[in-house]
């Protein structure tokens, strides 16, 4: 049997970019268009870095899911800033493990699943805006909680958590809705940090410092 598989279908593009992001750029490549046309070199070439960057900040690129059922996957790509276990928590009842994620503007921001399982609820939150590496930054800021039920009956919560720059959760999926491993689910615009909370039995797997990505790398096993 295969050790890992693709949760997507593979795009069909060289450089695949998340939809969210096509906005952004076609509004950069008119100005920078404009630009051109009107002759303003230095306005142009400052434009196309833009529109380049853009298209940088929001690649999508297919990632390889691992098989293993028991197996926590990154929601996001980025650093570890905290891993290990939390007494109590406004997104989990009783003791849990908690991984928080930061992601800077330079990682590929596109949000993938844990873990397989069914939507329980998808809970809004319309906070405040400081920096997502701070502690208070999970209670206080703008954020986006999604609540999953395993087949087995093991509840795991992700929390999209919007920064100091970030101002824009995107989250496409519903309560009640079935999803896999590493599924593409949302997207937050422009950095922020992701919040992962898993069953205190889970075995943690990442460590305060370590880098992953998104649907491939292991915070955990659930037992």
């Amino acid at each position: 049997m295969d050790k890992f598989s693709c949760s997507n279908l593979p795009s069909h593009t060289a450089f695949p970019v998340a939809s969210a992001g096509y906005p952004f750029i076609f509004a950069s490549a008119f100005t920078t268009a404009v630009f051109a046309i009107l002759e303003l070199t230095a306005p142009a070439l400052i434009g196309l870095a833009i529109t380049f960057f853009i298209c940088y900040f929001f690649r999508d690129p297919e990632r390889v899911i691992p098989n293993d059922n028991r197996a926590v996957v990154a929601p996001a790509d980025g650093k570890v800033i905290l891993a290990g276990p939390v007494d109590n928590s406004p997104f989990f009842k009783g003791a849990c493990i908690k991984i928080s994620i930061f992601m800077s503007i330079f990682n590929v921001h596109v949000n993938r699943i844990p873990h397989e399982g069914r939507v329980k609820t998808v809970s809004y939150y319309p906070g405040k805006f400081f920096s997502a590496n701070l502690d208070k930054a999970s209670r206080l800021n703008e954020h986006n909680a999604v609540f999953l039920e395993t087949k087995e009956g093991k509840n795991i919560c992700i929390v999209q958590i919007a920064g100091l720059i970030a101002r824009r959760i995107i989250c496409k999926i519903q309560e009640g809705e079935v999803v896999a491993r590493g599924q593409r689910f949302g997207l937050i615009c422009f950095g922020s940090r992701l919040d992962v909370y898993l069953p205190p039995d889970a075995n943690l797997n990442v460590a305060v410092g370590n880098r992953v990505k998104a649907g491939t790398s292991v915070l955990g096993v659930l037992p």
